[in-house]
């Protein structure tokens, strides 16, 4: 049996935008090939299954880790313009403004879903972050503890993201 694709989308109070759907339904499309209640895939590997439908909505799509394989999303701008500061993204649609990370064991693990927020809120005109983690990890729910963060970070209100929103996806 193949598992469910699972999301949210944050705030609550908004409605998610097409575009981020989109992502929503790429994950669906491919779900029997990265079901992670079945399959052991490490986060490049779910990133090559989707690649193609990534692309196909406009985004670049990181290819590997050499350097001209890498997605470089500009953060800080020096003399004459040039880029000081970039951070690595899995999938960048320059258009709607939308990074895609996509993550397995370490999401949750290593925090690395809160180090995707923080890039994601310094990239140079981001407005969206969709993080693809998976539904479970070693008997651990890895997507319900993603969303459990991302609901009491917007419940709280004490900080303000310069994001107009954040799709979690577990696959």
């Amino acid at each position: 049996m193949v598992g469910r694709i699972n999301w949210q989308y944050f705030p609550k109070t908004d409605r998610i935008p097409n575009h981020m759907l989109e992502i929503v339904r790429i994950f669906e499309k491919n779900r029997s090939s990265i079901d992670s209640s079945a399959k052991k895939l490490v986060s490049n590997d779910v990133l090559s299954i989707i690649h193609k439908d990534l692309e196909a909505l406009g985004f670049k799509v990181e290819t590997g880790k050499k350097t001209g394989e890498k997605n470089r999303v500009p953060v800080l701008f020096g003399k004459n313009g040039l880029v000081e500061k970039s951070f690595d993204a899995d999938a960048h649609n320059v258009k709607t403004g939308t990074v895609v990370e996509v993550e397995a064991g370490r999401g949750v693990t290593n925090y690395q879903f809160l180090k995707d927020l923080f890039q994601a809120c310094v990239m140079y005109d981001v407005k969206y972050l969709a993080i693809a983690i998976r539904n479970t990890y070693r008997g651990r729910k890895d997507f319900d503890i993603v969303i459990s963060f991302f609901e009491a970070f917007y419940a709280s209100g004490r900080l303000k993201l310069p994001l107009e929103g954040v799709l979690i996806i577990g696959y």
